[in-house]
């Protein structure tokens, strides 16, 4: 087998040099770099000065004869030349230097751990240069690589002193750092799924770049995927597609449940009623379709946009012109149009209390509509481009608005004034959506990028890169924990987001993600999916 341990010395031999050495010596060396502010590891354990510090601090309290301490210091100066060599072929070796979390170091990584054989000095070892990682710049590689080899091996991470530490490039997949010390520590381009960070002190970390494992890849629609949607139990998830058809997937396991067909044209919309009960989807052939009640015809162009009122009383919708029309679920009758956009509508959603229907806009406008008397309430100006798409926050006192002009917008509905504008996508805002505490915003973009906001701040706290065409739908469940995504590249991807937003909201007011990171898609053989047809009804 040919890996990155030997095309030099093997990395368990070097390891090896260090089993002879009093382990509780890494403890005092760090504590001196520390207090002496040290930036130069290796340099400072070449200098005698601190050898002496060392002797004196390790002796200090002890009653020893004579011969006793000559020959513990005859120990400690073993110690430190070995713990000087071993750091210094460490510091010019691969593992410095390159990931060895990546696939391609999977089966020299394991043959490490073998070769390692659990050894408690060795371990001792790893963790002191994961702990150099916050004093000496030039050791962050190795530093990160030793945390990702002791994640891997299963250490015990409990309650460890990680302050400072400064972690880069590397997979700390279901690492659990329980009660660890991380004030001040800093992540960059790490993959944290499944971290477990009970009661760990995060004050003041820096976060970049982090990565999260998708839960699932669903793929089975033939073309476009337009609009997603869970139920309100949060089991099943629905898109709707470019292909005609909708699918409804289990949530738990990423299997496909059904296959909806009915509509004769593109699948632009698809809602869920409150109950769960009832799927309403709109299309390009210009209907409205409810699974198990009825179809709605009234248009003579393409339906975009589709929303139940909280009730479920009522169903919204938007075709291509200016108009906005309100229809009665039980009967299927249309109860009032609603006229006053003087361009194409493609959003509308109704307010949590449903007394407020919002909608968007190619006028570049949003109004607000009275949805018992029809009239308009509101009219919010500020993007320079098509509104796409309209939200309302969980309280009713917010609403977020994404454009062709890249933008996101915050809009205080108290005031209808505009609070913040979020930048970042490089392309076409296609969909915003709230989580389900208020506290984050996602969005989709014609960037392919799928970005999380903080509300309060308005900065962007991470960025799911995965999909590989424009992101037209997100949407969060309604537990909060996960978020779907549907997109251009035909997929629909369900991603894992409770452990990226614990850590970012977790001492919000100290912590520093900072802007622009990005949580990147990895893909994980996604399981095969069931595209068998099943009947056209929506089993609870």
């Amino acid at each position: 087998m040919q890996g990155p341990f030997q095309e030099q010395e093997a990395l368990a031999d070097i390891f090896d040099q260090v089993k002879g050495v009093d382990q509780k010596i890494f403890g005092v060396i760090l504590q001196i770099f520390r207090k002496e502010k040290v930036q130069d590891c290796l340099g400072h354990l070449s200098n005698n000065g601190i050898q002496i510090h060392l002797e004196q601090q390790i002796i200090q309290g002890k009653n020893l004869t004579k011969v006793e301490n000559e020959q513990k210091l005859s120990v400690i100066r073993s110690d430190m030349k070995i713990i000087r060599d071993v750091l210094k072929k460490i510091k010019d070796h691969d593992f410095n230097k390159l990931d060895y979390s990546n696939e391609e170091y999977k089966e020299s990584v394991k043959d490490l751990i073998i070769g390692i054989k659990y050894d408690i000095k060795i371990i001792k070892f790893l963790q002191f240069l994961v702990n150099l990682t916050s004093i000496d710049n030039t050791l962050i590689e190795c530093g990160s690589n030793s945390l990702h080899i002791l994640v891997q091996m299963k250490a015990n991470l409990r309650n460890q002193n990680l302050k400072n530490i400064k972690i880069e490039d590397t997979s700390l997949v279901g690492a659990k750092l329980v009660l660890c010390n991380l004030r001040e520590s800093q992540f960059n381009n790490a993959n944290i799924s499944l971290i477990y960070l009970y009661e760990a002190l995060q004050f003041n970390c820096k976060l970049v770049n982090l990565r999260i494992h998708e839960l699932n890849k669903l793929n089975g629609h033939t073309s476009s995927v337009k609009q997603i949607c869970f139920s309100p139990d949060g089991n099943i998830l629905a898109s709707g597609s470019d292909d005609k058809s909708i699918r409804l997937w289990d949530v738990k396991t990423g299997q496909q449940k059904a296959q909806l067909y009915g509509h004769r044209y593109k699948v632009n919309s698809v809602c869920f009623s409150p109950d769960g009960n009832t799927l309403a989807s709109g299309s390009n052939d210009n209907s409205i379709q409810q699974k198990k009640i009825s179809k709605f015809v009234g248009y003579k162009l393409p339906v975009y946009s589709i929303r139940f009122s909280p009730n479920g009383n009522i169903i919204a919708s938007c075709i291509w012109d200016e108009t906005i029309r309100l229809w009665d679920v039980k009967t299927g009758l249309l109860k009032v149009q609603l006229d006053g956009h003087t361009d194409h509508v493609y959003s509308v959603y109704f307010s949590p209390d449903g007394n407020t229907l919002a909608s968007g806009s190619d006028d570049n406008s949003i109004r607000l509509w009275d949805v018992k008397t029809g009239q308009q309430k509101a009219q919010l100006d500020g993007h320079d481009g098509c509104v796409n798409s309209v939200c309302f926050s969980p309280d009713g006192n917010k609403l977020a608005s994404g454009s062709t002009d890249n933008s996101i917008r915050l809009w205080d509905l108290n005031t209808g004034q505009q609070k913040v504008q979020f930048i970042g996508h490089t392309g076409t805002v296609y969909s915003v959506y709230f989580s389900p505490d208020g506290k984050t915003l996602a969005s989709g973009s014609d960037d392919n990028s799928i970005r999380l906001w903080d509300v309060k701040t308005g900065q962007q706290k991470a960025k799911l890169d995965g999909h590989t065409g424009t992101v037209y739908s997100v949407c969060f469940s309604p537990d909060g924990n996960k978020l779907a995504s549907g997109s251009y590249d035909k997929s629909v991807c369900l991603w894992d987001v409770t452990t990226a937003l614990e850590i970012l909201f977790q001492d919000n007011s100290n912590n520093e993600i900072l802007e622009n990171g990005n949580i990147s898609l990895l893909q994980n053989n996604p399981p095969m999916v069931n595209t068998n047809i099943l009947e056209s009804t929506i089993q609870k």
